[in-house]
């Protein structure tokens, strides 16, 4: 009996000490969590010295994350203080932090000089969520003698600028040239020397010149924007593309009073589709080869767009005496209504009262035109093209164009393609077969 006591005691012993020893064991693996996660939200959730009453302002997001607001940084967000600094500071604080988000919380209005947000050392994949109003200052003394930018992001990978938020230029005070503005205009957003980007649901509206400029970017993505300005305010370009490729552009919006999208020299792999276009000039690739300068586009694709009250549809345009090529072009299912000349190559172009008759020419070839429809102001089709470097390859297909105030003919001047089907009105005016100036075509070109 004695004995069976015993090893019934020590059996309850071990027991007793395995339970004690595993809730021991568990505690100090809480104890460690705990530790390593306080860390954690020290290094991401950091409240800037100075700024504490700001801290649980109701446009911020308190977040165990990356998350950098401009109110922590001093911003006062009433449209009257100058909140320059704290968006210069906020970015330079989300910049040293892989995937961080710099912060403009809805129900302010932040009053932005011209700045410049650096990415030549800054961690990637940075996001810029835009919900509350950014607005340029109308007087003339922050842009001294004339900017080119406004807000302006250089050299960076992997960014995302997203929202509800606007950017507004606030540009009635340059389109009527009162304040004593300086004579250059400032873009209201450009990327210069990036990659990866994404420009998705904010608002750009009346900027002094163009609204959103991609310059010597690649991998580009804008979608869901609008963009606004009145369509006399002059040379207010929607989108435009310069020395970039890989660009996507789609469900997006365009009012303006120049191109809805503007695509110049050094331009590749371009596709634009299901965009509202209107007013303003319409899409453009061009003016091209200014100063006797070389420009090369190719491979651009502009489809399921709507464009109404807009002074040309489609256009190429090009001045006399450049070189390059713009080739391997497509519109397609591009539907018009009151456009002054829904389809038009132009390279003729002068923006000014008299251009000097030049004998080189960018080389344009192998675009083609499908499904174009509509009603047109002023002439369905104009094709002027160079004396000496004709227009080459083109295609046009399912062209009904009719008219909405008085009728006129399509022009065409040494252009030469091809009618794959029958044109509303008839385009008798193309010319099939090989121009007899292609072999000095050929040796005055400068290949792209």
């Amino acid at each position: 009996m004695n004995r069976f006591n015993m090893k019934d005691l020590t059996l309850i012993i071990f027991i007793a000490f395995s339970v004690w020893s595993s809730s021991f064991e568990n505690c100090c693996a809480r104890e460690g969590r705990h530790r390593k996660q306080s860390k954690a939200a020290s290094v991401f959730v950091k409240k800037p010295n100075g700024y504490g009453s700001n801290y649980n302002h109701p446009g911020r997001r308190m977040l165990s994350s990356a998350i950098f607001n401009v109110l922590d940084y001093g911003a006062k967000g009433d449209g009257n203080a100058d909140d320059t600094k704290a968006f210069g500071a906020a970015w330079a604080a989300a910049c040293k932090v892989e995937a961080s988000t710099m912060v403009v919380p809805s129900g302010s209005v932040f009053l932005v000089k011209p700045i410049t947000f650096s990415g030549s050392s800054c961690a990637q994949n940075i996001v810029f969520q835009l919900d509350g109003k950014i607005i340029a200052p109308t007087s003339s003394q922050p842009w001294g003698s004339g900017l080119l930018e406004w807000l302006d992001f250089t050299e960076i990978t992997g960014f995302t600028i997203k929202g509800k938020g606007v950017i507004d230029g606030q540009g009635s005070v340059w389109w009527r040239n009162s304040g004593n503005m300086p004579r250059t205009k400032p873009t209201a957003l450009r990327f210069y020397g990036s990659s990866n980007v994404i420009v998705t649901g904010i608002t750009i509206q009346n900027s002094p010149q163009t609204h959103l400029k991609f310059d010597s970017c690649t991998t580009i993505q804008v979608y869901a924007i609008s963009v606004s300005s009145p369509g006399d305010s002059p040379n207010t370009d929607g989108i435009h593309l310069q020395n970039s490729q890989n660009v996507v552009i789609y469900g997006t919006g365009i009012a303006c009073g120049d191109d809805c999208v503007s695509i110049q020299t050094g331009c590749s792999n371009v596709d634009i589709h299901n965009v509202n276009c209107g007013p303003g000039h319409g899409i453009s690739i061009g003016g091209l080869g200014k100063d006797n300068t070389k420009a090369c586009v190719s491979n651009v694709t502009v489809r399921d767009i709507t464009m109404h009250d807009t002074l040309t549809g489609v256009r190429i345009k090009t001045w006399q005496g450049g070189s390059g090529s713009v080739q391997g072009i497509r519109f397609s299912n591009i539907q018009v209504s009151e456009v002054g000349t829904p389809i038009m190559i132009d390279q003729y172009y002068c923006d000014k009262g008299k251009c000097q008759n030049e004998s080189s020419a960018v080389r344009v070839s192998g675009i083609d035109y499908v499904n174009v429809k509509g009603t047109y102001k002023v002439k369905p089709v104009h094709f002027a093209c160079s004396d000496n470097v004709p227009c080459t390859g083109i295609s046009l297909a399912t062209i009904n164009l009719d008219q909405a105030a008085q009728e006129s003919q399509p022009f065409c001047w040494n252009a030469y393609g091809e009618l794959r089907t029958t044109t509303v009105p008839p385009i008798d005016c193309l010319r099939t077969g090989k121009s007899s100036s292609l072999r000095v075509q050929s040796k005055n070109i400068d290949s792209c």
